[in-house]
């Protein structure tokens, strides 16, 4: 019969009982991250088509001011 010490199973049940009292923490925090990367890459998103739109605008605009440059005025 193997015997084994009281304070290393001690020791083990309360590294158990730690890391199964951390685990809801570890999860929110996980969650957490998972919630603001979320929200970067949306973010990015936003900007992206905000940038693109004003290029789009300002193509526009040159056609329309080339197109008054070409009208002929007598």
């Amino acid at each position: 019969m193997l015997i084994v010490n009281s304070t290393i199973t001690d020791a083990v049940t309360q590294t158990n009982v730690m890391v199964t009292g951390q685990s809801p923490a570890m999860a929110l925090a996980h969650l957490y991250q998972t919630l603001a990367n979320s929200v970067a890459m949306a973010t990015l998103n936003a900007v992206f088509a905000q940038q693109q739109t004003n290029i789009i605008h300002q193509a526009a605009t040159c056609q329309e001011v080339i197109r008054l440059f070409s009208l002929k005025i007598i």
